[in-house]
């Protein structure tokens, strides 16, 4: 039973120390501080801005579809429509993506784009060098071949077949 235990608890400290987990944290963390920033310039500089058409609170920005919507004795008469807080919830969430976005995926984006170029860059000049290395040793297999027929009589090197001993010659065929 102890066993079981101590391979949970070493299960449950390998999940914890994998590095998605650590990111994802840390990720929820910067996002909260970000969620802050947004929702600063929204209150201090797109309500204003609205505020100049109407209220600088969104969240007064309503509409009554039933009844007069005032309050009476405690109670509000009618079904008020708070688009308002929609609306400033919609523009928290169109400058973060917008952020996002522009900041962080846009330029992500082309980083790894250039790295996929530059690292196909270097697979070609890598695939080139090959080629080259190839194209070498060919001629210096050649070069041999060539210096080591001059010294011998037969022309034979001993690196390959022997004439006429390839496949189907040889002893007892004709």
């Amino acid at each position: 039973m102890s066993e079981q235990k101590v391979s949970v608890l070493e299960g449950f400290k390998a999940f914890l120390l994998r590095g998605n987990v650590i990111d994802l944290a840390v990720a929820v963390v910067i996002g909260a501080a970000f969620t802050q920033i947004v929702n600063a310039v929204v209150k201090g500089v797109i309500n204003p801005l609205v505020g100049a058409f109407g209220t600088k609170n969104l969240d007064s920005y309503s509409s009554c579809i039933k009844g007069t919507c005032e309050v009476v004795n405690g109670e509000v008469d009618g079904i008020k429509i708070l688009w308002g807080s929609v609306l400033g919830a919609t523009l928290s969430f169109l400058i973060t993506a917008g952020v996002v976005y522009f900041l962080m995926v846009l330029p992500m984006s082309k980083y790894l784009a250039k790295k996929v170029a530059r690292d196909a860059a270097k697979e070609g000049a890598k695939e080139v060098v090959e080629l080259s290395e190839l194209e070498v040793l060919k001629e210096i297999r050649d070069t041999l071949i060539a210096q080591s027929g001059r010294g011998t009589a037969t022309g034979s090197t001993g690196s390959g077949p022997a004439p006429g001993s390839g496949p189907g010659t040889g002893p007892g065929r004709s």
